[in-house]
Order: C-alpha cells, then structure tokens, then sequence
C-alpha cells in the first residue's frame, strides 16, 4: 500500500493528507496525524474518515493538538455541524443516519443486526489489542506511544500526561481482563479475529451486499493501520499478510475513497 504512517518517527507523510481533504459541512476533528496521534486514535479516526467518505458527505479535516479535550466525549474523533459536537463511531454514524446519510439502509433487519455483531467483535478484540500493543509493550510505550502523546506539551506536562494516560489504559485493559495476557496471546486473538474476517469477507468487494456499509469503514480503519504502521517488534505487519484478501480489500478502499 501507498500509504505508511511511521509510528516509530515524528516525521514522514500519509494518504491522508489535509490537502486531500473534502470541505466543508462537516469538520473531522483529530490530533495531529503525523507527529502526535497513537495507534488507537487513528484507527477509530480513520474508520470514520472512512465513513464519511463512503457516505458521500461533505466535510474537512481539522488537526488539534487538543482534540481529545475538545471533544465531548473526551475521545476522537469527534465532527462539528453548526453548533452540534459528536464524538465516536457510532454516535457519528447515527447523527449521519438522521440526516439521510446510512450506508446500511438497504440491507434487511438481520443484515444489519449481522453487521453490529461484527463491530463489536472488532471493538473487543482489534481495539483492545490496539490499545494493548500502544500502552503496555514496553519498547513501544518507551519508543513510540509516550513521545507521540507527550509531544504537544512543555516539560513536565510531556511526561506526566503520557504516564497518566497509561495508567489509565492500565486499569481498562485490567476491568477487560487483557492486562494479564501475554503478547502472544494477543496476538492469537488478533489473528482468530481476522481470520472470521477474510471469512466473512471471502472473494467479495464488500462484506455485506454490492456496497460498503458501516462494517467496511470500521474494518479498514483497522486492518489499515495494522498493516501499515511501523512499530518496534510489532507483529502486526506479517499477522495482516496472512490474509491476502483483507489486504487487497485495504487497497480497494484507499484507491476508491481516498483518492
């Protein structure tokens, strides 16, 4: 793929760069995409770029290096209309469906009901592991996570923030019982996940029907960032190779949407 964003440097360039960006109902807010933002973000921040997208809706790309403070939710991304803040994939999607703009509103009841299953199953797995892998292997805590998180602050703020935030993935990881679990075993979780994936997936354009839906733009925010970023012992990289098909759904996306 074109695009790789390196985790492991604050420099370097992306498919998604604020040149591209479509203008100017809707206003995407996120970190700054190079030198700040982590993997979590990103992902959850590229699966409604993605969304949005798809959906045909107008808007632009603003990067704040006090997005997450910004965002009601305490959370990215988050999209302004008019005077309305709306935080998160969901909520997002749901305000979109309000105004006419839903990628599912021609599949049946059990479709969609389908397509939910399997954002949850993404959310409890990919997102966690995403987490996981950003804020509890320690080279890339030291390397990669911390410096990009601390990056918009002065000393000490650029310390302490980044072990606040830490400590605070500590104890959700440990409320979802993913503290204890090896690096290996999150990797086996990952690979089960997309495996059902590429399944599910098999030879089609789409997962469900002839057009994207929702399920889509949250597959590629992830399995994109998988495979693209560049972390310090990550096994990510060659765990998403193993799936020829979901790496050539990612290449599909970037080359329909993003340019």
């Amino acid at each position: 793929m074109s695009g790789v964003l390196d985790f492991s440097e604050a420099s370097g360039s992306s498919i998604l760069s604020v040149s591209q960006k479509r203008s100017e109902d809707v206003i995407l807010y996120q970190q700054y995409q190079v030198e700040q933002i982590t993997l979590p973000d990103y992902a959850q921040c590229l699966a409604v770029e993605a969304f949005l997208r798809m959906s045909g809706l107008n808007f632009r790309v603003e990067q704040r290096t006090n997005a997450a403070d910004m965002s009601p939710t305490g959370k990215v991304p988050f999209i302004q209309v008019g005077s309305q803040l709306i935080a998160e994939f969901e909520p997002i999607v749901k305000f979109a469906s309000s105004k006419g703009y839903c990628l599912s509103k021609d599949l049946p009841d059990q479709s969609v009901a389908e397509m939910w299953a399997y954002v949850s199953m993404l959310d409890n797995i990919l997102s966690n592991a995403e987490h996981y892998v950003a804020w509890m292997v320690p080279d890339v805590v030291a390397e990669v996570t911390k410096p990009r998180y601390g990056c918009a602050y002065p000393w000490p703020l650029n310390w302490i923030l980044p072990w606040m935030k830490q400590r605070e993935v500590h104890h959700l990881m440990t409320i979802k019982e993913w503290a204890s679990k090896s690096l290996e075993e999150v990797i086996g979780e990952v690979r089960i996940c997309l495996r059902a994936l590429s399944e599910k997936l098999d030879k089609k354009t789409f997962f469900l029907g002839p057009k994207p839906t929702e399920l889509d733009a949250v597959v590629f925010g992830h399995i994109y960032i998988l495979l693209t970023s560049k972390l310090p012992g990550s096994p990510f990289n060659s765990l998403v190779s193993e799936f020829d098909n979901l790496k050539e759904f990612c290449k599909r996306i970037e080359s329909t949407y993003f340019f």
